[in-house]
């Protein structure tokens, strides 16, 4: 388990401006004057000493079926990391890129991040979000380069690091691959979301809001994909497997 505090003054060059011109509805063109407010912003925090948290633990896992099985280093045990699967061509789940459990066991990575300091209004709250996200690209980058060390010679720019041209992927809560945000439950179990200030609501939203977390896969062919609706029967299947009741479930995903 890796605990990574941030200056903000080491996060500035990854922060993804794109995505916070769009929480505005404004083009790069036309948003000279807010960002040149968030840039104030960050330097006020900066001089302030603030810091963004970015948990990680890297482990040896497994697939089982649509279950990824991520072994314990003190030998208590397999934390049970429950996906879903497309019901359409190519028929893919994140599991895929795991060897199964009959073969040699691979590695992966959970990781969380967080801004935990309190923020007021939209500029500091999209702000906030910007640096979470931030702060997962730069430990993200750490873990292939240092921590699980897969890809220690990598070099990419900036833009490079944002068309995702690294290996491997970095899946988080609440995307398309990954769409069930109640599977914070099970990411908060294993990387101990509190010891890092993070709650969860009873739907698995994350507070405070400026947070993120996910799977890290190395494997080289690991892509996004959408899982789209799904049939009864996974969602039976899936339910089994998370021990919650179908009725539950629904309230997280689309089913068809």
């Amino acid at each position: 388990m890796t605990l990574l505090r941030f200056g903000i003054e080491h996060l500035v060059a990854y922060i993804n401006w794109i995505y916070f011109y769009h929480a505005w509805g404004v083009k790069e063109c036309n948003a000279y004057e807010i960002k040149k407010e968030a840039e104030a912003l960050l330097k006020k925090w900066s001089a302030e000493k603030r810091e963004v948290l970015f948990k990680v633990y890297i482990a040896f896992a497994n697939s089982k079926g649509e279950d990824i099985l991520l072994h314990n280093s003190n030998g208590t045990g397999d934390h049970v990391i429950p996906l879903l699967r497309q019901q359409h061509t190519p028929f893919l789940c994140l599991a895929d890129f795991l060897p199964p459990v009959t073969m040699e066991a691979g590695r992966m990575g959970v990781f969380a991040s967080t801004v935990p300091f309190q923020v007021e209004g939209l500029l500091e709250q999209t702000l906030a979000d910007r640096l979470a996200e931030a702060a997962a690209e730069l430990g993200h980058e750490i873990v292939r380069k240092q921590i699980w060390a897969y890809a220690p010679n990598e070099n990419l720019s900036i833009e490079e690091l944002f068309a995702e041209h690294y290996q491997g992927k970095r899946p988080a809560v609440g995307y398309p691959s990954l769409p069930d945000q109640s599977l914070n439950f099970v990411l908060a179990d294993i990387l101990k979301f509190e010891d890092i200030g993070i709650r969860l609501t009873e739907s698995g939203a994350m507070i405070p809001h400026a947070s993120t977390s996910g799977l890290m896969i190395a494997h080289p062919k690991c892509c996004h994909f959408k899982v789209g609706t799904i049939g009864e029967d996974q969602l039976a299947d899936y339910a089994l497997r998370r021990g919650m009741t179908p009725d539950t479930i629904r309230k997280f995903i689309d089913i068809a």
